[in-house]
């Protein structure tokens, strides 16, 4: 790559300050249905794509830059958004009906779609350089936009913001949309923090047994003694400190304002312990996440069916679907798909998670709009009926309704997690693990905010049952306290060894991650990645004009072997999704595989993920024929 030319741009012209992005974990690897993902941007924009559209190798550009920086979901969304209205107000301006974002001129040309282009890009280059130009790999970054511009010839010096050329046209959009964004309450000129947040509760350290906590239903920050974010790279501060708490403030495309409080949707609150009315709930999900963790010893040898015709084709919000009785491109059923179902868990919560290189959930689904676009190629019908189009109207109006609805997704849910502030499975299992157990009055270690008993899965270590031979031999130090069957943990050799189930201290409990990240630096209700994940999936399903992936099914196989947390998977596991919704339910469930969110936090997540992407889509349908009034 060409390197930054000294002079070649002036950012201060555009207006804006660059910012710098700030650290976030807990998100998904790429489901790439159709091709492998490298563990490095290789979708190189600037090498030739002549199937490509200007604005996908834009968005191509856009995610490398995210694969590089530090991840941080709601700000990554916001960047996609904010990119995609680029293009989208840069398209629209040589459209006699279609109506701007934030930019509403009208432009024109003898070449128009040579002049789409060139603003196109503009206003993409301007907009993405202002964003990452202090971030994580910035002058990689920067270098791959000013490549791209060069291999379009594009000159970068070209910064005038007077007159009708496309260039004009590009840097004017740009400057509307970076001091847009310096008003929308992000607080990005902060490097988007928010100093009123204060967690509640002392960090919790995750090296020593148990923990305390001023409020059990609040969020508590972890301290891990080696954190690393999920791409890789080391953070000094060994205690959490909590990504966008204010989030909800920030201005949304089509879900209603966060109001005083921050909260554009509000289901109402996440079960809470010691509540007469969500204190079961709040208990039996939790033994749920303990029951899922003790799932995951390929040892075992038990084998289910993942097959998309025995599992997916949910109600939404509801893991009660049974399937699909065929597939509609072939008719035929679906084959089924046997794998060792500690196999499947643990690929589950690897493969949605974040790894080196992601381009976090909001990111995600574009690699999967694209794809599915490709397939889909030439025959692209907006809404799946009428005209076909060509492939840069289908992307920008595709990058427009996708991006839209993944920011609403991160404005909602983060507006939750700010406002309701609640706890994660690792502090809640531990914390009431302290107490004791809630399900014996008359037993010993009783308290009624401690975790229920359940044989065989949570109980209290007796002289009888740690005496030589029995179950907890290995605890027969600590008689009174609570035992759990769980994933005992990390082990010293992740290459070759597992950590197995066993009995152990439910005070020590650690979810299926990387010993260096253990649970997501934000509050966990509602889940970021079930919202995100229907969002786009309600977007894609309206935009192809069918819930089905082309051909009726998507499959990704994970190699035997390529675990990353412990050795594993034992074979290659072949992921299958029907339809969108079951992929993306699929994304909100390997949370709970993964130890790091309840059910209420992804059914919640999926709820206002289908309201966003609802919305989104209809509004975006109204900028397309420009009956939005301005």
């Amino acid at each position: 790559m060409a390197g930054r030319r000294p002079g070649s741009r002036s950012i201060a012209a555009l207006g804006g300050v660059a910012a710098a992005l700030l650290l976030a974990v807990g998100t998904l690897v790429v489901a790439q249905p159709w091709s492998k993902p490298s563990a490095s941007p290789t979708a190189n924009p600037n090498l030739p794509h002549p199937e490509w559209s200007v604005a996908r190798r834009w968005d191509e550009a856009l995610l490398d830059a995210i694969r590089r920086a530090l991840p941080n979901p709601p700000v990554h969304a916001r960047n996609l958004f904010h990119v995609s209205v680029a293009m989208w107000d840069a398209w629209a301006a040589y459209d006699k009906n279609a109506t701007g974002y934030i930019v509403n001129e009208k432009a024109t040309a003898q070449d128009v779609a040579s002049a789409r282009d060139e603003a196109i890009s503009y206003a993409a280059d301007r907009v993405l350089s202002e964003r990452y130009i202090k971030a994580i790999g910035a002058s990689e970054s920067l270098s791959e936009f000013d490549d791209l511009m060069d291999a379009l010839n594009y000159p970068i010096t070209a910064t005038t913001t007077e007159g009708n050329s496309p260039a004009a046209v590009g840097n004017r959009i740009a400057r509307a949309i970076i001091a847009y964004g310096l008003a929308d309450g992000s607080n990005e000129s902060g490097g988007y923090a928010d100093p009123s947040y204060k967690p509640v509760n002392g960090p919790l350290v995750v090296a020593q047994p148990g923990t305390s906590m001023s409020d059990p239903n609040r969020w508590q920050p972890l301290q891990i003694a080696h954190m690393i974010s999920q791409n890789g790279i080391p953070v000094t501060n060994g205690v959490q400190q909590a990504v966008g708490p204010g989030w909800g403030f920030v201005k949304s495309f089509g879900i209603p304002p966060g109001g005083a409080v921050g909260v554009p949707i509000d289901p109402g609150p996440p079960p809470k312990l010691g509540d007469p009315q969500t204190d079961q709930q709040f208990k039996d999900q939790a033994i749920e996440v303990i029951r899922d963790s003790s799932l995951l010893d390929p040892t075992d040898g038990l084998t289910i069916d993942i097959s998309p015709g025995t599992r997916g084709n949910n109600d939404l919000a509801s893991n009660d679907g049974k399937g699909h009785p065929v597939n509609p491109a072939t008719g035929k059923p679906y084959a089924p798909n046997g794998v060792n179902e500690a196999d499947f868990g643990r690929v589950m919560a690897e493969f949605w998670a974040d790894g080196p290189n992601s381009e976090t959930p909001p990111g995600h689904w574009n690699v999967l709009a694209n794809l599915a676009s490709d397939a889909l190629a030439p025959n692209l019908r907006i809404g799946g009926t009428g005209p076909r189009v060509d492939r840069l109207q289908w992307d920008v109006k595709m990058y427009f309704a996708l991006n839209s609805s993944v920011h609403d997704a991160a404005v909602a849910a983060w507006g939750l997690k700010g406002y309701y502030d609640s706890v994660r499975p690792i502090s809640m299992i531990r914390y009431m693990a302290g107490l004791g157990q809630s399900s014996d009055p008359s037993g010993p270690s009783y308290n009624k905010e401690g975790l229920p008993l359940v044989p065989g899965l949570v109980e209290v270590i007796t002289t009888e049952s740690s005496a030589p031979g029995q179950r907890h031999e290995a605890l027969a130090a600590h008689i009174g306290e609570i035992a759990i069957r769980a994933w005992a943990g990390n082990p010293a050799d992740p290459k070759t060894q597992i950590g197995g189930v066993k009995w152990i201290l439910a005070s020590t409990w650690v979810p299926y991650q990387l010993p260096t990240f253990v649970t997501p630096s934000f509050p966990a209700y509602a889940s970021g990645h079930s919202a995100f994940s229907r969002a786009g999936a309600e977007v894609l399903t309206a935009l192809t004009g069918s819930p089905y992936f082309p051909g009726g099914i998507a499959s990704y196989t994970i190699k035997a072997g390529s675990l990353k947390f412990e050795a594993g998977p034992t074979r290659d596991v072949v992921l299958q999704w029907a339809t969108y919704f079951d992929a993306s339910d699929q994304a909100g469930q390997s949370r709970l595989w993964g130890g790091i969110h309840i059910q209420a936090d992804d059914f919640t997540g999926r709820r206002i993920g289908a309201e966003c992407g609802r919305t989104a889509w209809s509004l975006a349908q109204r900028y397309y024929a420009g009956t939005v009034p301005q």
